[in-house]
C-alpha cells in the first residue's frame, strides 16, 4: 500500500520508518503539513491518507479532490473526529477512521496528575517559592484523595480509565454516560448529570466534541459545583466556556482547573512566545493563575500513544485496502 501520513512529526515518523521496514512492500510517506485545499493535491497517487491535526477540514475541496485521486480512505490518527465535515465524507464516498484506543490510560494518568497538583495546591508553592517564600500558610492546606467524590462526565474507553485509577486509589466514583457500560460498575456509581456536577470534588470530562455537549460546563454549572471543587478537562476545550470558567475561578465558584485542551488553543499550542502579552488575553488571566495548570494537549503524549496512532492507523489502511473491514470506522 501507498501511504501519505499528514501532520507528521519527528516523535511518530519513528515509528512510520519502523513500519516501512518491516513492510517493505509498504511506502508509507510523510509531510508535516496539515490537509488543506492548499495541500490535498500531494496525496495524488496514493491510495490513502493518515492525518493528525486539531484544525478543522471544513473545505468541500479537499474531499472532492481525494475522491476524485480515488482516495476512499481518510486514517485519523487521533481519538476526536470533530475535525470532519462528515456531510462532505459522506457525499464522496471517503471513510473514516479513527484511533480510539491508543493509550487511553496515557490521558486518564495526565488528568490524575493535573487532579493532584491542584488537590495538593503545589501551584500556590511554586508561586511561594518564586518570591522565596518557605513558609507554609493554612490557606495552602490540602486533603487527600480518599476523602473525596470524583465525577466523571463521559465514560468511554478515556473515562473508564479514568475512574478506574480514582476507585484504586480510594476515591468515591460517580459518573454520567448517554450509555450505561455494566464493565464499570465495579469502579463507578451511574447517575444523571447534573448530580454529578453538583456533587463532585473533582469534575473530570471526558466526552466527544459536538453540538450537544459544546459548552456544556457553563455559568450554571460552575454555580452549581462546590466551591472547593476542581475541573479537569483533558478531552476538547469548546466544552467548557473560557469566560464562565475564568469568572467561576475569580468568583471562588469553584478551587481550581486542570486543563490540556483550550477553546481554540490553536492560537496557543505548538508556539512559543516571548511574552505572556502575546496571549489572548483570556489566556492571559488563565496563565496567571496559581491554580490553573494548563499542559499543550499533550496528556497522550508517551511513546506508547505515540507508537500506536501510527501502527494502528496504518493497521486499519491496510485492513480496508485488502478487503477487511476496518477496526476502528467513525462513518460506517
Amino acid at each position: 500500500m501507498k501511504v501519505l501520513m499528514y501532520g507528521m512529526t519527528p516523535d511518530q515518523k519513528i515509528y512510520v520508518d519502523k513500519w516501512n521496514k518491516d513492510h517493505a512492500a509498504d511506502d508509507i510517506q510523510t509531510t508535516d503539513e496539515q490537509l488543506t485545499a492548499q495541500t490535498v493535491d500531494k496525496a495524488k497517487n496514493f491510495d490513502a491518507v493518515s492525518v493528525m491535526q486539531t484544525s478543522n477540514i471544513e473545505d468541500e475541496e479537499v474531499y472532492r479532490k481525494l475522491a476524485s485521486l480515488g482516495i476512499k480512505h481518510l486514517a485519523l490518527r487521533t481519538v476526536g473526529y470533530n475535525i470532519i465535515n462528515f456531510d462532505y465524507a459522506n457525499k464522496y464516498h471517503l471513510l473514516i477512521t479513527n484511533v480510539p484506543a491508543y493509550s487511553p490510560r496515557a490521558i486518564a494518568e495526565n488528568g490524575l496528575t493535573a487532579a493532584m497538583f491542584l488537590l495538593r495546591k503545589w501551584g500556590g508553592y511554586f508561586k511561594q517559592e518564586k518570591d522565596l517564600n518557605f513558609t507554609r500558610p493554612e490557606s495552602l492546606m490540602s486533603d487527600e484523595i480518599y476523602n473525596k467524590t470524583v465525577g466523571i462526565i463521559g465514560l468511554g474507553r478515556i473515562g473508564s480509565a479514568t475512574a478506574e485509577i480514582y476507585h484504586a486509589l480510594g476515591a468515591k466514583v460517580i459518573g454520567y454516560d448517554i450509555v450505561k457500560n455494566v464493565a464499570n460498575e465495579a469502579f463507578v456509581t451511574y447517575t444523571d448529570f447534573d448530580t454529578v456536577i453538583k456533587n463532585a470534588d473533582i469534575l473530570s470530562l471526558h466526552t466527544p466534541l459536538d453540538q450537544s455537549t459544546q459548552g456544556m460546563i457553563g455559568t450554571k454549572q460552575f454555580k452549581e459545583m462546590k466551591n472547593d471543587a476542581l475541573l479537569i478537562n483533558q478531552a476538547r476545550g469548546p466544552l467548557v466556556d473560557t469566560a464562565a470558567l475564568i469568572a467561576a475561578l475569580k468568583k471562588h465558584e469553584i478551587a481550581g482547573a486542570g486543563l490540556d485542551v483550550l477553546a481554540d488553543e490553536n492560537q496557543i499550542f505548538m508556539k512559543k512566545f516571548d511574552n505572556i502579552k502575546q496571549l489572548p488575553e483570556d489566556y492571559q488571566e488563565l496563565a496567571k493563575m496559581p491554580n490553573v495548570v494548563i499542559t499543550p494537549h499533550s496528556a497522550y503524549y508517551t511513546k506508547t500513544a505515540v507508537q500506536n496512532m501510527a501502527e494502528q492507523s496504518l493497521t486499519d489502511i491496510k485492513r480496508v485496502l485488502n478487503g477487511q473491514k476496518p477496526i476502528f470506522p467513525v462513518n460506517l
